[in-house]
């Protein structure tokens, strides 16, 4: 049990982000992210290593966000975007605060943008995942992630744009 919950730990914080880039709902997200570990645990015996440990992992997340999404939908419940603001800190950690600001807006470009557009970009970015990697959990075809990439990469800097105007080029 404490090395299931040392998995819970390392992998918990990337499982949400993704979760939370396909239901654009931390709560949701938080739930489902439950869900996905209940899974996990009961299906570790399962798990064949043909593939990586986190690759399995998230392929679960993703489908358990996905399902609830469907399920969502099904009952034609109508969500409204939610973002994170960072706690405020002391004046003398401005890289930290720039830092949070830069996270904060790209988060709310990300919720903009389309599901798979935002999920692939998370499992490239955040998870450092190849496009092979990426097919695996999502089970996209290769020309789909690339698209996705292109276009994700395209609509964020857009949303960016739209947010901030000007201010884009400091910011990043």
């Amino acid at each position: 049990m404490h090395a299931f919950r040392l998995l819970v730990e390392k992998y918990k914080d990337i499982s949400l982000s993704l979760a939370c880039s396909i239901l654009k709902d931390r709560d949701k997200a938080e739930d489902v992210l439950q869900d996905a570990f209940v899974k996990v645990y009961r299906k570790l015996n399962s798990f064949r290593g043909t593939s990586a440990f986190a690759t399995w992992l998230y392929r679960i997340v993703v489908n358990t966000a996905y399902n609830a999404l469907k399920k969502e939908k099904r009952q034609a419940f109508i969500r409204e975007t939610e973002v994170d603001l960072p706690e405020t800190k002391e004046p003398e950690k401005y890289e930290d605060l720039k830092r949070e600001e830069q996270q904060k807006y790209i988060n709310m470009a990300m919720d903009k943008l389309k599901a798979d557009e935002a999920l692939v970009l998370r499992l490239y970015y955040l998870c450092d995942l190849n496009s092979k990697e990426i097919r695996k959990i999502t089970g996209f075809s290769n020309s789909k992630i690339k698209v996705d990439l292109h276009r994700g990469r395209n609509n964020l800097y857009r949303q960016l744009e739209r947010i901030l105007g000007t201010e884009i080029k400091d910011l990043l």
